[in-house]
């Protein structure tokens, strides 16, 4: 009886629709309204805020922000494709010291199942021509991005044969696309007015992103949101007031071969630094491995699991038949903590700055079933041991002293690490040495001005400096070389 009565109910409704027209607020009515059928095509542009997503100057605070001057995304939904094109430049907070902004240009592309940067390459001097960067990892997020465009959506919802409920005047519309569930509000005015969907993170796990449209406007016949707002990870990433839309623009984005390039395979390499401690590195992200009588000290997992997975294989490899016992992490900066899950997985005590632990704790709570990882499904139970200035760890011959970075601009809850024996310094973005042939910066950068001034401040006779970033070991006289003001003359 059920099965027949749905039927005569979808006749019930087509018919009211045809008679009286579709009702304020219904998935009809909003295709109507921003007329889904004739907009093949979408280019808006406007001027806001930009967040670094991942970013956070303490685990406590919202992403930091760059004034944005120029934003302009140009979007192909048959494709799908999109480019999004900005000009920003950071914002500095009161009372943070950092590097003096400059404006970036970064070009975003995505197209079907490619995604790639445009921009020159890291070092290349200020006028060098871009270049396509494959970003294989990107291609979820930015096509989750063209589906949660108002058209986007709508478009998105009547293919992937959406699910409506009245709600508050309006609707609410559900449906999922692959790997995503998208689910929106549509207005009493027709409009949508919010979009909700789920990406993976490696450190926060199924993230909600919230997507708000306000203020809607007639821009030459294309009517569409003068305000956006997007929310990740509980924080705003993007808040927009858009100036121009452009219906059905000529939209030509192919991607280049280069971007199709397949990605490199998580490569680790091992550099021994003294006996027992081995520089672990690859890629833009190092960790150090240090042999202790009995178990091995590890410090940093970066980035995600594959390249942590990497760097515990390597360990065992070239330290066999001892325990991870100790993940050290220097900060909770996700291309530094990505990966510090697949250290708790493998039994390892992490650790970390005392500010890190409620924020892994809570972030480590949420689900993790976008993408599962090793961590989601052992379900083994984090262990921390934190500190607030100062840590050691030993095994009764080597002894291994951690301390926060005090006083930097880059995160308030920030480590280094130091092996007094051996005279190494391990330290991840407050000095990242400068490739073979690179140009000096042009002024100081405070983050390792600030660094070199905790090393005088602790009276740590450093000899060699572990940079987790960059093309390996420097020296004292390299980081005094690279804070002492330069000639501009």
């Amino acid at each position: 009886m059920r099965t027949l009565m749905v039927p005569s109910l979808v006749v019930a409704i087509a018919v009211a629709s045809s008679a009286c027209g579709p009702q304020a607020g219904s998935l009809q009515a909003a295709n109507n309204t921003l007329d889904i059928a004739q907009v093949n095509a979408i280019e808006f542009s406007g001027t806001g805020r930009w967040y670094q997503f991942g970013q956070a100057p303490a685990p406590n605070l919202p992403w930091p922000a760059f004034d944005v001057s120029s934003y302009t995304a140009t979007i192909n939904y048959a494709a799908p494709a999109a480019r999004v094109q900005m000009t920003r430049k950071q914002t500095i907070e009161p009372g943070r010291v950092r590097p003096a902004p400059v404006e970036q240009k970064p070009d975003q592309y995505v197209s079907g199942s490619t995604a790639w940067n445009l921009a020159a390459p890291a070092g290349a001097a200020p006028n060098a021509a871009p270049v396509a960067q494959p970003q294989p990892a990107a291609v979820e997020e930015r096509v989750m991005e063209i589906w949660t465009t108002p058209h986007g959506f709508l478009k998105a919802a009547v293919v992937n044969n959406a699910t409506s409920t009245p709600s508050e005047g309006g609707s609410e519309v559900t449906f999922s696309s692959g790997k995503n569930k998208y689910v929106g509000i549509i207005n009493a005015q027709n409009e949508v007015a919010r979009v909700q969907t789920w990406i993976d993170n490696p450190v926060l796990g199924d993230t909600e992103v919230v997507f708000t449209y306000s203020d809607y406007k007639d821009f030459g016949g294309v009517r569409f949101p003068s305000r956006i707002q997007r929310v990740q990870g509980e924080h705003p990433v993007l808040e927009l007031t858009v100036s121009a839309v452009t219906a059905n623009p000529a939209v030509n984005i192919t991607a280049p071969a280069e971007a199709n390039a397949a990605p490199a395979p998580v490569a680790v390499t091992v550099e021994k630094l003294a006996n027992g401690v081995y520089f672990l590195k690859g890629g833009t992200h190092h960790s150090v491995a240090i042999d202790q009588k009995d178990h091995i000290v590890v410090v940093e997992g970066p980035q995600n699991e594959a390249r942590s997975s990497a760097v515990i294989a390597k360990v065992k490899e070239t330290i066999p038949n001892k325990p991870i016992k100790y993940l050290v992490n220097t900060h909770a900066h996700f291309d530094h903590s990505g990966g510090v899950r697949t250290f708790v997985d493998e039994g390892a005590t992490i650790v970390t700055h005392q500010d890190n632990k409620p924020y892994y704790q809570k972030a480590w709570d949420a689900p993790h079933t976008i993408n599962p990882d090793k961590r989601a499904q052992s379900k083994k139970t984090a262990t921390f041991e934190t500190f607030g200035d100062k840590h050691v760890l030993t095994d009764g011959s080597r002894t291994i002293e951690i301390y926060k970075i005090a006083g930097g601009g880059h995160n308030d809850a920030f480590a280094m690490v130091y092996l007094p024996k051996e005279k190494i310094l391990i330290e991840g973005d407050a000095y990242t040495p400068l490739a073979a042939n690179a140009p000096p910066p042009a002024a100081a950068n405070p983050f390792a001005v600030n660094l070199d001034e905790n090393i005088t401040r602790l009276k740590l006779d450093v000899k060699q400096i572990a940079p987790l970033h960059g093309p390996g070991v420097a020296t004292m006289a390299d980081l005094k070389a690279f804070i002492t003001p330069r000639n501009t003359n």
